[in-house]
């Protein structure tokens, strides 16, 4: 059976500040999406948030890109706004860049990750939302997943995972992208990824054509710029993934095993500085110190017929205290340099945050040497 499994989320109001998405925003994406599910949109939904980001959900038989799929997502994140705006709730509406729906929620504000794959007899599917953050920072978790075999022990001594694995990374500054394969051109793709704030892995495709269709992803990210949609600062990306696991695929341990190291990502306060990615559960998912520092959070499904069940909280559990900890002394160091370069982000990445006003005022008083 064919299943597409779609997160789609937006900012539409935080509570207070950045910190949190309020409960009624929470409870009317409920009512929306239960509507939709009794006419049949939608197989099943799940709504939740990470920091201020409202997140959806959807299993449905629509494939990728629907437009009524993404018009149930956009009147949802409106609906929500009217409720964000009557509680006054801090940037109602802030990631909804357009007065109307055109076709395709994509480059109007929100951001989308999903994708459509022929149900195996075990579909274990996790759901990654980050906050105060950029699609890059996926790069590094997502690489250490589908090839480097420290990380994921499948790669050596599973034959069905030998053959390695394709990776879609897009330039997001010249509009551009590129299809590299592990292990051969490893070296390559490090080379391009490690740039994460120019190229992002979009998707991850097998390379096991006895097990996976060539087209089928087995990984995708959102990769939406609000900057570059806006024109100016309007916040961070907030982005998404979605991950297959096991039966030719990392094992669920391996897909969790690169958020034990607490990276360095940017975004963080006013998106302009560089801090440490904390795994935390949805119960923990607010953002308060500095606006952060930068959480994920992961969410299991076994998606079972096109429905995805019990959601379950994978960073939820004391195994990963130790890592939170460490996020929270490098944290606790990065904040020590305050607007100072490591912290602060250098002055290309600074371009479309609210530096520029700064400059331009300051411009006139510059002198020839």
């Amino acid at each position: 059976m064919k299943v597409t499994f779609s997160i789609i989320k937006a900012d539409v109001g935080g509570w207070p500040g950045h910190s949190l998405v309020h409960p009624r925003l929470i409870e009317t994406a409920e009512k929306e999406m239960e509507k939709a599910k009794k006419k049949g949109i939608i197989r099943d939904f799940h709504v939740t948030h990470v920091g201020d980001d409202l997140e959806l959900i959807m299993t449905h038989t629509k494939g990728t890109d629907n437009k009524q799929i993404h018009e149930l997502a956009w009147k949802t994140f409106e609906k929500a706004t009217e409720v964000a705006k009557e509680l006054k709730l801090y940037g109602a509406g802030q990631d909804l860049l357009s007065d109307a729906f055109s076709g395709n929620i994509k480059g109007m504000g929100p951001g989308v990750a999903e994708m459509e794959f022929e149900e195996r007899k075990g579909e274990p599917v996790i759901a990654f939302m980050m906050d105060k953050t950029e699609p890059g920072a996926f790069n590094l978790p997502i690489y250490r997943m589908f090839a480097d075999p420290f990380n994921t022990p499948g790669l050596v001594i599973d034959p069905s995972m030998h053959r390695g694995f394709t990776f879609e990374i897009w330039d997001i500054m010249e509009h551009k992208k590129v299809f590299m394969n592990t292990p051969e051109e490893t070296y390559d793709i490090l080379a391009l990824i490690g740039a994460k704030s120019r190229f992002v892995i979009k998707r991850v495709y097998s390379r096991n054509s006895d097990k996976f269709a060539k087209d089928e992803p087995v990984a995708v990210v959102s990769t939406e710029k609000l900057y570059q949609i806006a024109g100016e600062y309007v916040g961070k990306d907030d982005p998404v993934a979605v991950v297959r696991a096991q039966s030719g695929l990392p094992a669920l341990g391996e897909v969790l095993e690169p958020w034990a190291f607490p990276h360095l990502v940017s975004g963080w306060m006013r998106g302009s500085h560089n801090g440490p990615i904390m795994p935390v559960g949805i119960k923990n998912a607010k953002c308060t110190r500095f606006d952060g520092p930068p959480r994920v959070a992961a969410l299991g499904f076994q998606v079972a017929n096109g429905t995805l069940g019990m959601p379950a909280d994978l960073f939820d559990d004391p195994a990963w205290d130790y890592t939170r900890n460490k996020a929270q002394d490098i944290a606790e160091y990065m904040r020590r340099h305050g607007p100072f370069e490591p912290h602060r982000l250098p002055l290309e990445d600074m371009e479309y945050t609210t530096l520029p006003g700064i400059m331009k005022e300051l411009g006139p008083r510059f002198q020839k040497l």
